[in-house]
């Protein structure tokens, strides 16, 4: 399975994660709401059988939901005609809660509308908050001073202050599985994204390998060949013939240190910037002086190198070594991807900017090739033809370069008619 498809599986399932997360934080919330519910249900249900228990009001076949208030959440004011005793309220009210499985302490106070004030409060714990006291050695807590409300009428004054914590305890099993989930999930996704980043580097180390191999094979072979030939004695009374196989030798091994040195260049830039020199000169003689060492190319090729240079002898600050070799990368390409290679350089001065364009007519890029031609080790797919010699390196190091000098490079090519690389400096 290629890396490209990888991806396009690993996003859907990093997206089918996500969804799982929201879908699970969705159901957690509408339980949350749920318990809520049940709680003050079950409060209800307990006011109404201690209204039973106690006969607290004068109004048979009034609802239950009619005598009770809600100031706040947590709080529930129930309308009475007949203030309780203390003793007896406390163990009915305990005796209903236990009942209708209402398990959180609460304060409880009775409020009487003839003095518009509290007569008297109690703490209510339960089993569970008692047992929790004493395993904590803290001392047993009394009823808070609750907040007054007004009425026309008495009321007992029913506050739960550990309401919310004690609804969470009961999602307990469902906030911790949905945590678990959540995170074996996001853990499933990162191990995906790992695997994903390894299967890539792997294939690009794969593809690296074979173009590694194929192009040093040839000229290996070749040097080879010629070494045999140059180690016979008798290639010493032939000189024509000792000239042309020592030069073959020397070609091959200056186009491998040229393959070593791009491949060195490009690795040593990854981790650190671009090691620049800058100094003030004039782009016009830095390519004629290119043409001129080049030219044992240009020759051998038989390549028409046409010049269309700027009239002004117009100078730029920047690296002159390391925009040689980006000019020599171009025209190469220009040169190796052409049958007939037909070169034209054009210098333009534009909007603060130094404009050097290498154009040529060779075979042309596909447009959906053109956004990788500046990644590292990316050829323009061929099949199985390896007639052109390249790692792939010559453009992501020119583009490094051109970076490093806060400029920009563009590419233009049409199938079949050819390729222009335009290249923008900073004059300054």
């Amino acid at each position: 399975m290629r890396a490209a498809t990888l991806k396009w599986i690993i996003l859907s399932l990093t997206l089918l994660v996500g969804v799982i997360i929201v879908v699970q934080l969705f159901w957690l919330n509408r339980v949350y709401n749920l318990e809520q519910t049940e709680f003050s249900t079950n409060v209800v249900k307990s006011i109404r059988g201690l209204c039973e228990d106690m006969k607290l009001n004068d109004r048979p076949g009034t609802q239950i939901q009619k005598l009770i208030e809600r100031p706040t959440p947590s709080s529930f004011l129930l309308q009475v005609d007949t203030i309780p005793q203390k003793d007896s309220l406390v163990y009915f009210l305990n005796t209903e809660f236990t009942d209708f499985d209402v398990f959180t302490d609460c304060n409880m106070t009775v409020y009487s509308d003839s003095i518009n004030d509290y007569l008297y409060q109690m703490y209510l714990p339960t089993a569970a908050s008692t047992q929790q006291q004493q395993s904590t050695n803290h001392p047993q807590p009394v009823a808070v001073d609750l907040a007054v409300y007004p009425r026309s009428f008495s009321y007992i004054h029913i506050n739960f202050p550990h309401r919310q914590q004690y609804i969470i305890h009961q999602l307990n099993f469902w906030i911790v599985t949905s945590v678990i989930l959540s995170l074996a999930l996001i853990g499933f996704a990162a191990s995906m994204f790992y695997f994903y980043r390894q299967k890539f580097l792997n294939e690009v180390q794969k593809d690296f390998v074979n173009n590694f191999t194929h192009e040093f094979k040839t000229p290996l072979a070749v040097m080879k060949l010629a070494a045999g030939v140059l180690n016979n004695g008798s290639i010493a009374e032939q000189p024509d013939r000792l000239k042309k196989y020592s030069s073959i030798v020397a070609e091959q091994t200056e186009h491998l240190q040229s393959q070593v040195e791009k491949l060195l260049k490009t690795a040593s830039s990854d981790h650190y910037e671009l090691p620049l020199e800058k100094s003030t000169f004039i782009p016009n003689d830095i390519i004629m002086d290119v043409i001129k060492d080049m030219d044992p190319l240009i020759r051998q090729t038989n390549t028409r190198i046409e010049l269309n240079l700027e009239d002004q002898d117009k100078s730029i600050r920047a690296d002159e070594n390391h925009i040689a070799m980006v000019l020599v990368n171009l025209i190469e390409n220009a040169i190796k991807y052409s049958k007939e290679p037909h070169v034209i350089l054009t210098t333009t001065s534009e909007n603060g900017h130094y404009s050097i364009s290498v154009k040529d007519n060779g075979i042309g890029i596909e447009r959906r090739y053109i956004k990788l031609l500046f990644k590292k080790f990316f050829r323009v797919p061929t099949g199985n033809v390896h007639d052109v010699k390249g790692f792939g390196l010559g453009l992501n190091f020119v583009k490094k370069v051109i970076d490093a000098h806060n400029g920009k490079i563009m590419v233009n090519s049409l199938p079949g008619i050819g390729t222009e690389f335009r290249i923008l400096l900073p004059k300054v």
